[in-house]
C-alpha cells in the first residue's frame, strides 16, 4: 500500500511517545498495588485537577477527582478483590484530529478480580470476573488530563448469570488479545508501519461513512477493500463476535445497517495509530433511529446515541482484527430501558 499521508501527519508520527507511556504505566502500577484509601493521593499525583473522565453508563462524565474516587474507583476496588489489569494492547500516538497534536496513550484488555461484593447493582459471584475494558488517556505536561474508559458491563452481567439481552447475532466471549501476540507496544515503533496503519484506518472510515450497501454481496465487496478475508470482529456483548468477512456480514454488519435509519456520524474525539495498531473513540460516535427490534428488545422511534471505541490490528495491507466497545446501557436508557434494572 502506498503511503500518501500529508506532511503534517508525517511530523505528528515522528514524535516519541515513551514519556507519555511511562506516565500511564506508572499510574497503572500505583493503582494496582495500593490500598483503596490511597487512591485519592495517586489520582492527585497523576491526574489533572480539571480531569475530564468519560465512562460508560452509569458513570458517564466525571469532572473532578473527588467524584472520580467516590463514584468509580472506590466501589470498583471494593467489589473486585485483588483487582489486576491484564493488558493485551498498549500503544500511544498523536491525535490526528487535533490541531494541537495532543498525545494519547491507549490500553485494552481485562480488569480481573474476585467479584466479592455487588457492583452497580450486579450481584457478586465470589469467583473470578473479567471486565473487558479499553482506555484512552490524554497527556499534557506530565499529567493525565482526559480519559475515556469504556467497559463491556453486559459481559460482566453474563458472567454473573444474567441475560441482559434476549438475542445476539454473534457470540459473547472472554476475548483474547491479538493472534500475533504483539499488541503491547512498550518500545518505540516503526514510523512507516504507523503511517500505513493510519492511512488504512482512514480509508476504512471513509468507506463506512458512505453507508449505502444494504445487501450481502455489495457489503462483502465493500469490506474486502480494507479487511482480510479471515478478519475477526470482537464485538460487544449484545451483538457478540464474528469470524471471517462473510459471517461478520451475516451476524452483524448487514443486520445492523438494516436495523437503523437516520444515521448521523458525529465524528471522533481522538484517532491515533502506532505501529500495526490504531483506534478511535467518540462521545457519541453515532446518533441513529431503530426501525425494528434490536438485540431482541422492542425499540422506539427515538433517535439515540452510541458511544463507541474501535481498536484495530493491521496485517499487511489489510485490517485483521477489530475490538469494539459500545455503551449499550446508555443507548437503551435513551430508548427507555434500564438494562441494569432488568
Amino acid at each position: 500500500m502506498q503511503v500518501k499521508l500529508n506532511e503534517s501527519l508525517w511530523v505528528i508520527n515522528c514524535l516519541n511517545f515513551q514519556n507519555e507511556k511511562k506516565i500511564v504505566l506508572d499510574f497503572y502500577n500505583s493503582v494496582q498495588k495500593c490500598r483503596t484509601d490511597e487512591i485519592p493521593e495517586i489520582l492527585s499525583l497523576h491526574y489533572s485537577e480539571n480531569i475530564i473522565w468519560r465512562g460508560f453508563h452509569p458513570f458517564n462524565e466525571i469532572q473532578d477527582l473527588v467524584h472520580l474516587y467516590k463514584d468509580f474507583w472506590q466501589p470498583l476496588k471494593k467489589s473486585f478483590t485483588n483487582l489486576q489489569r491484564r493488558m493485551d494492547i498498549f500503544f500511544a500516538g498523536s491525535n490526528s484530529l487535533s490541531s494541537n497534536r495532543d498525545v494519547w496513550v491507549v490500553s485494552m484488555g481485562h480488569l480481573m478480580g474476585l467479584f466479592d461484593t455487588p457492583w452497580i447493582g450486579i450481584k457478586h459471584t465470589n469467583k473470578i470476573a473479567m471486565l473487558r475494558y479499553c482506555e484512552f488517556n490524554k497527556i499534557v505536561k506530565g499529567k493525565i488530563t482526559e480519559v475515556a474508559m469504556f467497559f463491556d458491563i453486559p459481559h460482566l452481567m453474563i458472567q454473573a448469570g444474567l441475560k441482559p439481552f434476549p438475542l445476539e447475532t454473534g457470540i459473547s466471549l472472554v476475548q483474547p488479545g491479538p493472534i500475533s501476540h504483539n499488541g503491547l507496544l512498550f518500545e518505540e515503533q516503526n514510523l512507516i508501519d504507523t503511517k500505513n496503519t493510519s492511512e488504512l484506518i482512514e480509508q476504512m472510515i471513509n468507506d463506512v461513512k458512505i453507508w449505502n450497501n444494504f445487501d450481502k454481496i455489495s457489503l462483502i465487496k465493500e469490506l474486502r477493500k480494507n479487511w482480510k478475508e479471515d478478519m475477526i470482529w470482537w464485538g460487544p456483548s449484545g451483538i457478540g463476535s464474528s469470524f471471517t468477512i462473510e459471517r461478520y456480514v451475516e451476524q452483524h454488519a448487514l443486520p445492523f445497517r438494516n436495523n437503523f435509519i437516520n444515521r448521523k456520524f458525529n465524528g471522533h474525539i481522538c484517532r491515533l495509530s502506532e505501529g500495526m495498531f490504531g483506534g478511535f473513540f467518540g462521545w457519541p460516535n453515532l446518533t441513529l433511529t431503530p426501525n425494528q427490534k434490536f438485540m431482541g428488545l422492542k425499540t422506539t422511534k427515538k433517535s439515540s446515541d452510541m458511544r463507541v471505541i474501535d481498536i484495530y490490528r493491521r496485517e499487511g495491507n489489510k485490517l485483521a482484527e477489530n475490538w469494539v466497545f459500545i455503551d449499550f446501557l446508555h443507548f437503551w436508557k435513551m430508548q427507555g430501558i434500564e438494562i441494569l434494572k432488568c
